[in-house]
């Protein structure tokens, strides 16, 4: 690419090359010379003033330093990094613990990008509590990016057997909300009136549920204990026998967890890890007296690492997200620690009690170690199996459609509708053969010759792939070279500017919907960039463009099961879509027959119930209390729904 060709893309994404530290000596010599040599905390930032990253260091200078001394032996995340910071912002502390407690604490505020080294790993899921809510709710989730910072999460758990059969039982011991069910729903499940319990008693009753994915099974047995006690004492049977039978489910619980393992009594988290093809698999086992409350995972690409880095950036991150309670008073870990004595300071005031990290070589605790380095093991190999299963995959979707290179990002696009209904298309991505659901997106079809009793899924295509490749065709018709994007994929600016461009679109359909899409693209000027293909249902038949009859395939080769995996992906997310629309549509046309009720408030009425179901079932006495709703109003409301 030209420097004229960098000049505009830099101009047209706000990329100011004048101002990265990286581009200019002068500029990043002076700067350099002003970090003192002490210890303290590092603030990486970009043009736009957002935090890329937050470091520490005994050393500031010599280690804010060694990111642009060695730029040429990066790894490509921290080479990406480094290309963005126009600004390094010094905080100086007394002592390298000063240090480690402030970048905790900022990086728990800020959350730089590039702090996080573990990603969220779809494989293992968390157990989320919505103290951000009211009415806080308990739930199973395996996404933890952009929620609110009140709620807490606890994991990701490998074992996700235990872990419902866990949440289950919690659930039959405490009166627990499901989900965001309207206040009547929750009396029908659980026999309670949701409005004469406040908000403080319930999130006491969630405190109480909470403990049990602390490990604090035996605190939370005695608290309960000691309630039952003043209860009988009082005279309060009723209560008290409440109390007793949740105390005989917590039992059950504490029994179900336990496990037998060499020197086990003490409570203990336990690190390890093993790694292979560049690939490490980390496990946490968290035991308390004898009971494994918790089998932590993460996978992570090694990258120019090592094990023992790895691991222990892995135990700093996870420790950050934990309240100091949880902290056991051993930690057994399979690599010494450079700067052991300084995390033990640091968890031994989170804990406000004495915490030690032991690297043991001999006896039972060497052998617990050797136990949580078997499992992560199978762990590692069911993620190698699947990278190779991907890998083989998509290598033979190359040879089908005589590709010059391995697809790394696909992309996959369905239609649905009913007789032209709520006409929705989706977009599905594959990268690595490995759904990326962050990368999804709907479309809501807009052309106004798809209706109700008439579908045009020709015309459906042509509107999806024409909105998603326009600002392609723009950039393309501005001077941008899209051959040198495509030829050059690995190139660390191209990931930052252009990482949604796909190696290859997928159209569910056969030859017409194909045709459908390279009009599209013709009128786009860019058929000659995107590489297509369409999968026919029927027989698991692909059409390419240039031929009318689909290729020669078997439909059970790896190749073809790679689309036939994305095309149903596709259909799902499309289809749910839809019937999400078209739900709202029906629900809020049957509340549109109530007469005096207009469009505002409907809107009110959904959003406090969440449902025509809830608003169905819902008394006179609930439904004036939506706001802005008066008793004649909820007085008709209740009729249509309960007339007979």
């Amino acid at each position: 690419m030209s420097n004229s060709s960098i000049e505009k893309l830099d101009n047209k994404y706000n990329f100011k090359i004048e101002y990265k530290l990286i581009n200019n000596n002068e500029l990043l010599k002076s700067r350099l010379s002003e970090i003192p040599k002490s210890s303290g905390c590092y603030l990486f930032k970009d043009i736009d003033n957002n935090l890329l990253y937050i470091g520490k260091s005994k050393k500031l200078r010599s280690r804010v330093s060694s990111y642009f001394n060695n730029f040429s032996d990066l790894t490509p995340r921290l080479s990406l990094m480094v290309r963005q910071i126009t600004e390094i912002e010094i905080i100086v502390t007394d002592s390298e613990y000063e240090a480690l407690n402030l970048e905790s604490n900022l990086i728990k505020t800020n959350k730089p990008y590039f702090n996080i080294l573990l990603k969220d790993d779809k494989k293992y899921p968390y157990l989320c509590i919505t103290w951000s809510e009211k009415y806080p709710r308990i739930f199973i989730t395996r996404k933890r990016r952009n929620r609110n910072d009140l709620d807490r999460y606890y994991g990701p758990y490998v074992d996700v057997g235990l872990l419902r059969n866990t949440l289950f039982l919690i659930k039959k011991i405490f009166p627990l909300r499901h989900s965001k069910l309207s206040k009547s729903f929750y009396r029908e499940i659980t026999g309670l009136d949701l409005e004469k319990i406040s908000s403080e008693e319930y999130r006491k009753i969630v405190k109480q549920a909470s403990m049990v994915f602390q490990g604090r099974n035996d605190d939370l047995i005695r608290i309960l204990e000691n309630k039952m006690s003043y209860f009988s004492n009082d005279l309060q049977y009723e209560k008290a026998a409440k109390i007793r039978d949740q105390i005989s489910g917590l039992k059950l619980l504490t029994e179900s967890q336990k496990i037998s393992v060499p020197d086990s009594s003490i409570n203990r988290d336990i690190f390890g890890i093993v790694s292979e093809k560049n690939i490490a698999s980390i496990q946490i086992f968290q035991m308390r007296s004898g009971k494994l409350i918790g089998r932590i995972g993460y996978s992570q690409k090694l990258e120019g690492i090592s094990e023992s880095e790895i691991l222990q950036r892995v135990f700093e991150e996870h420790y950050i997200n934990v309240d100091g309670i949880e902290i056991p008073s051993e930690i057994l870990v399979q690599y010494e620690f450079t700067n052991k004595q300084t995390l033990e300071e640091w968890l031994s005031q989170l804990k406000q009690k004495k915490v030690k990290i032991l690297n043991p070589k001999r006896s039972n605790k060497l052998k617990t170690i050797e136990m949580v380095q078997k499992n992560a093991k199978l762990e590692l190999n069911r993620i190698l199996n699947g990278i190779q299963d991907n890998e083989s995959a998509i290598e033979d979707l190359s040879q089908i459609l005589e590709l010059n290179t391995h697809p790394k990002r696909i992309e996959g696009y369905d239609i649905s509708h009913i007789q032209g209904s709520d006409p929705v298309a989706s977009q599905v991505v594959f990268i690595d053969g490995i759904p990326s659901k962050q990368n999804y997106r709907k479309y809501k079809i807009k052309d106004n010759n798809v209706y109700i009793g008439h579908s045009d899924d020709y015309a459906s295509i042509y509107e999806v792939i024409y909105r998603r490749f326009k600002k392609w065709s723009r950039y393309k018709k501005d001077g941008g070279d899209l051959s040198y994007l495509i030829n050059s994929k690995n190139n660390v600016i191209n990931k930052e500017l252009f990482s949604d461009w796909p190696d290859l679109v997928m159209i569910d359909g056969g030859k017409g919907q194909l045709n459908s899409a390279i009009k599209a693209l013709e009128d786009l000027n860019l058929e000659k960039d995107v590489i297509l293909c369409s999968l026919a249902k029927k027989k698991e038949e692909i059409y390419v463009p240039g031929l009318s009859k689909p290729l020669n395939t078997d439909m059970n080769q790896k190749g073809v099961m790679l689309l036939r995996r994305l095309r149903d992906e596709a259909h799902r997310f499309a289809l749910s879509f839809h019937r999400n629309k078209r739900s709202k549509r029906m629900n809020k046309s049957q509340l549109t027959q109530i007469p005096g009720l207009g469009s505002s408030r409907i809107k009110d009425l959904l959003e406090h119930f969440n449902s025509v179901d809830a608003i169905r079932i819902a008394s006179k006495e609930d439904l004036m209390k939506v706001k802005g709703l008066g008793a004649n109003t909820a007085n008709d409301i209740y009729n249509f729904f309960n007339n007979d």
